[in-house]
């Protein structure tokens, strides 16, 4: 019922978002030193609501997969296109964004049981 709510599937997107991005800068950074590969990114997330909405059962869409693709980034002698430091920041920018929609999530549950009273 609650999961039903289009506030909770728009916070849990953006979890699921954060999740993703974290796993494509850590994926990035483990490969930082082979020869030939080409950095990968995650579509923002604003995005990925804006190609949701264009869908016809924009609700049920919040469930689907992030797209990914190669990043523009220059490229080293060795052929791979992987910066540490934008990786890095790219991680923590998605730790914020996980941290910011786990709170709110938590928050909008806490002011629907208040509202019920089940506190």
């Amino acid at each position: 019922m609650i999961s039903d709510l289009s506030l909770f599937q728009v916070y849990s997107a953006m979890a699921r978002h954060a999740a993703e991005s974290q796993r494509v800068s850590a994926t990035n950074i483990a490969r930082a030193d082979e020869p030939g590969y080409k950095a990968v990114e995650v579509e923002s997330f604003e995005d990925f609501l804006a190609r949701v909405k264009a869908e016809p059962d924009a609700a049920r869409s919040l469930s689907g997969a992030f797209r990914t693709f190669e990043s523009n980034a220059p490229i080293s002698p060795s052929g791979n296109s992987v910066s540490l430091e934008q990786q890095v920041f790219k991680s923590a920018e998605a730790m914020g964004q996980h941290n910011l929609a786990l709170s709110v999530y938590t928050k909008s549950l806490d002011l629907l049981r208040a509202a019920i009273g089940r506190r």
